[in-house]
């Protein structure tokens, strides 16, 4: 079995919310990982989890833009169900939409592995704060240590979660859940300042990159 689809339910009723809460608890293959009953909350809760897997009440997509962050994500129906449902018709779209996400979701590394003393660590990429290039080889930096790995830039952007992992430069690499603030520099390059304190260069040529992550003009 492979990693579980992130899902994300949309609907302005309780009890509906409930019952798919209750359906998914029950399907291993799935997890859940919001609700929401607004169409504000949607939009954010889209950009933060970035789920695999999203049930909307069609009633709510021309509330307060949902429609637009729904195409920006090129997302699409796969079926549609209607109130009130049975657990039979439910579980029918599930599959559907199972069947739908498991052959285009990339694979992406959970783990690096980094040797440090003669130790071979398998190292949790969550834990990864930044990466930058080194030569032939790039520096990953976890806290006050980092590590040396004969790879290269190209193939680890492409094997890291891109929703988390955006390269700023093209030496650097930032894990978006590490950068507290962005700080205007100047000819429109930006400072990426880290949680930790550190400070690395957003340059110009990526800046449409981070953008389009982060869902706003900077």
């Amino acid at each position: 079995m492979g990693p579980a689809i992130r899902t994300l339910v949309v609907d302005d009723e309780p009890t509906s919310r409930e019952g798919m809460r209750l359906l998914l608890a029950t399907d291993p293959e799935v997890e859940l990982v919001g609700e929401c009953s607004s169409g504000r909350a949607a939009v954010a809760a889209i950009r933060e989890c970035v789920p695999d897997l999203v049930f909307l009440d069609d009633e709510m997509l021309d509330l307060e833009g949902l429609r637009g962050v729904l195409r920006a994500f090129e997302v699409n129906a796969v079926d549609y169900i209607l109130k009130p449902f049975t657990e039979e018709r439910f579980r029918a779209a599930l599959q559907r939409a199972k069947q739908r996400v498991h052959p285009w979701r990339p694979c992406y590394r959970d783990r690096l592995p980094v040797r440090s003393n003669g130790t071979i660590t398998l190292l949790p990429v969550r834990e990864i704060e930044w990466i930058d290039a080194e030569g032939d080889c790039v520096r990953v930096h976890v806290g006050k240590t980092s590590y040396v790995l004969r790879e290269t830039m190209k193939v680890l952007e492409d094997e890291l979660d891109g929703a988390r992992f955006v390269r700023i430069h093209r030496s650097t690499i930032v894990n978006l859940d590490k950068v507290k603030e962005l700080q205007r520099f100047f000819r429109g390059e930006y400072i990426v300042v880290l949680y930790n304190g550190a400070t690395l260069k957003l340059s110009r040529g990526y800046r449409d990159h981070l953008e389009a992550h982060l869902g706003r003009a900077l």
